[in-house]
Order: C-alpha cells, then structure tokens, then sequence
C-alpha cells in the first residue's frame, strides 16, 4: 500500500506555470506506475499525465501535451508535474494516483491522494 500526498498547487494567470509535486510513502515506490488526473467542476475525473515505474515511458492526455511534463524520483519517492503556459480550462483539482499496472488513460488507479487545487485566472 502507498499514500499519497499532493502539494503546490495555487492560483496562476493564464500563461504562467505552477509545479505539482506528490510524495509517496513506503520503500516500494519504485514498484508503482505513477500518474495525474485532474477533475474540473461538474465534469468527470480525467487523465492528464502518466510514468512508467523507471521512468522509461510517459505519456500525455492530448489536451496537455507539450505544456505539461511528468517526471519522478524514486530515491525521493516523489513525482512531479511542472505545467506551463497554463490556460483556464486547467483550472481543476489534480489527483496523484498509483498503481501497480501500466496507467492507461482509461484506468482506475488503485491508489489516490488527496488532490490539490490548481486555478487559472484569464
């Protein structure tokens, strides 16, 4: 089992960046497929970013890719999520998730944090 403890999220103009961070408790980090969702109000949990447990693979909703990149460190046990020019329609609460297997976007990730709030103002 691993929790899961998001941070840095804030209020950010349209165009800025914000850096979320998720440290994750346990020695067997390394063994858990990492990733970001984010849900908007009224709208359903999506995918927004996943790596693999080496950090070999990563892959990106469509929506985010090339702004939004994906990065972890297992002797720290965190993963990272440094976002770039920022749009309002990113305004949403991101969720670190974990799991054991390969995260597709249409997965259902086993373990959650808390999630942070991230808003941008246009």
């Amino acid at each position: 089992q691993v929790q899961l403890v998001e941070s840095g999220g804030g209020l950010v103009q349209a165009g800025g960046s914000l850096r979320l961070s998720c440290a994750g408790s346990g020695r067997s980090f390394i063994n858990y497929y990492m990733g970001w969702f984010r849900q908007a109000p009224g709208k359903e949990r999506e995918f927004v970013a996943a790596i693999s447990w080496r950090a070999t693979s990563t892959y990106y909703a469509d929506s985010v890719k090339g702004r939004f990149t994906i990065s972890r460190d297992n002797t720290k046990n965190t993963v990272t999520l440094q976002m770039n020019s920022l749009k309002p329609e990113d305004t949403a609460v991101y969720y670190c998730a974990a799991d054991w297997n390969t995260m597709t976007p249409t997965a259902r990730p086993e373990y959650w944090g808390q999630g942070t709030q991230v808003t941008v103002s246009s």
